[in-house]
């Protein structure tokens, strides 16, 4: 029992920083080059088409890593070792991405896309090894669960104190190092401390099971077999791909809405605050509220907070701050629920597999979840980026500067575009997925009388 609580707050500790680090690349990349160092329009359009190509090719070498990391043997366990690897240099080129390049060079640009390549292969390295460490940690589904909102409470605070502090923290730090693109390196430099030092407790903290490091080695066909023949995998994959298209989609927006739609952007460090102290919250009710509810009877719950958000946050008057912080609440309280919902999903998919396939790989399973960020990071970028040159606001400096249709255009993609896919993510989930806790149960006692 203390093991279990010592991992559970040393294995949630170390996302805290790395979820800063990621946020700050994959929601504020496009704003500060668009609004902080100005890139040409023309180069814009090649970047987008880098970062989409980066983030794909990153992405179909997720289950590659996934394979590396299961047939991992070191002393120090299987995971440890690429956790340590990968948060140190993807920390190093993270820096670096946000140097003081010119891009109006075609040659910056090769470095720039580069750079960032580079650094979704190194975090890749850490994010498969970081959470296919999770299953390790307990077979019992309420203490995954546990560790699993711990670990979602302490990302989210990561994530929202970037959402919360970039406007404020960059300006300060601007007006210190003499500019606002210094700031924003200043500022990435810090985080990247941070995630190294949450990371450093994770790898000192965790105590990871011994048959985690113990399976069989696993050869290529066999990794083509663990996602294409463990059919509660697949289901899960493409929901929660559509999910994170719609709910990355929505967050990029943010700070472009309050700056244009809004036409306060001071406004968005406030609101970020509030929805964050709601969506971490909703993770700490989490446990006690999957004590009472089915996870199935959970998700529709969630889903009717999520559509209500976004429906209240489509037709609300951009005079006042009450309806857009209601929608918002509604919004990401459900969006946490599905967040950890499917982190669960994907947890009880390793077990099933290794039930279906008589094998366990917790990494190449696990590999699935940055590929599936990786890849609705890539088509959400991919419409942020060309929404915001469609619709005007790339050469706006103000909210008057963009036409009613360019803003029409622009909360259509942040919140209409997202709701129908995340509800479709749902359908896809209510008709295909069985694993509930009877199954799961079942799954678990089986495993169980084959190793005895």
């Amino acid at each position: 029992m203390e093991e279990y609580k010592r991992n559970r707050f040393t294995f949630g500790i170390g996302t805290i920083g790395r979820d800063m680090v990621y946020t700050m690349i994959s929601m504020f990349l496009t704003f500060y080059l668009t609004d902080v160092v100005k890139a040409p329009t023309a180069s814009l359009w090649r970047i987008t088409g880098i970062i989409l190509f980066a983030r794909v090719f990153d992405a179909l070498n997720d289950p590659v890593m996934g394979l590396v990391v299961d047939n991992t043997r070191t002393k120090f366990g299987k995971f440890k070792p690429w956790i340590a690897f990968g948060t140190f240099a993807s920390g190093i080129l993270a820096v670096f991405i946000f140097w003081d390049f010119d891009f109006a060079k075609g040659s910056v640009i090769a470095l720039f896309g580069a750079l960032y390549i580079l650094w979704g292969i190194a975090y890749t390295t850490n994010d498969i090894s970081y959470w296919s460490m999770l299953p390790s940690l307990s077979a019992d589904q309420r203490e995954r669960e546990r560790i699993g909102s711990v670990a979602r409470i302490c990302a989210n605070i990561g994530l929202f104190f970037v959402v919360a502090g970039i406007q404020p923290i960059t300006a300060a730090l601007g007006n210190v190092f003499g500019s606002r693109q210094r700031g924003y390196m200043a500022f990435v430099t810090i985080i990247v401390i941070i995630m190294w030092l949450g990371q450093l407790v994770t790898l000192l903290g965790v105590k990871e099971s011994k048959s985690a490091s113990s399976a069989e080695h696993t050869s290529i066909k066999e990794l083509v077999d663990v996602i294409f023949k463990n059919d509660q995998l697949l289901f899960t994959a493409v929901s929660m791909a559509l999910f994170m298209i719609g709910y990355v989609t929505t967050t990029s927006f943010g700070q472009y809405y309050f700056k244009y739609v809004y036409g306060d952007e001071n406004m968005y460090s406030i609101f970020a605050v509030i929805l964050g102290v709601s969506q971490i919250a909703a993770l700490a009710v989490f446990p006690l509220l999957s004590n009472k509810l089915e996870r199935s009877r959970l998700y529709l719950l969630a889903i009717v907070l999520v559509a209500a958000g976004y429906i209240i946050f489509f037709f609300a008057p951009t005079n006042t701050m009450l309806f857009i912080g209601i929608a918002g609440v509604l919004l990401f309280v459900g969006e946490a629920f599905i967040q950890l919902l499917m982190l669960m999903f994907l947890a009880d998919s390793v077990d099933y597999g290794h039930w279906k396939l008589g094998k366990r790989n917790d990494s190449i399973t696990f590999s699935l979840q940055p590929f599936i960020n990786k890849m609705g990071g890539a088509i959400s970028g991919a419409v942020v980026n060309s929404v915001i040159i469609l619709s005007g606001i790339k050469d706006a400096d103000s909210a008057a500067q963009v036409s009613q249709g360019g803003l029409f255009i622009m909360k259509s993609a942040m919140l209409l575009f997202p709701l129908v896919i995340i509800v479709i993510s749902f359908i896809i989930y209510r008709s295909k997925y069985k694993i509930d806790r009877k199954m799961y149960e079942y799954i678990i006692w089986e495993l169980e009388k084959r190793e005895s």
